[in-house]
């Protein structure tokens, strides 16, 4: 994941084929799903915290992309990474 976010976006096939839209619905897919497994660990934080975690690494790598040449900051990116990560927890937590 951390490796994806920091490579020239033009390294990555039909990465530039992505509308804004898509864009944003693969960042909230990708942290749903990297939440979500995170969870189902059964590590010995609380899931909350965890999502907090997972939310700050998202926000790391949207920092690093203010130093790269070849990548952008955008806050809509952390929104969207926060919605993936919220409904992980809904999810998750109605299941429990």
């Amino acid at each position: 994941m951390f490796s994806l976010s920091v490579v020239n976006a033009d390294d990555i096939p039909k990465f530039n084929s992505l509308s804004l839209l898509s864009d944003k619905l693969v960042h909230l897919l990708i942290y749903a799903y990297l939440s979500y497994v995170g969870f189902m660990c059964k590590f010995q934080i609380s899931n909350l915290t965890l999502a907090f975690y997972i939310f700050i690494f998202g926000a790391f790598i949207e920092l690093i992309h203010l130093f790269h040449p070849y990548r952008y900051f955008e806050y809509f990116d952390l929104l969207a990474n926060l919605f993936g990560v919220t409904i992980a927890f809904l999810i998750n937590k109605l299941k429990s």
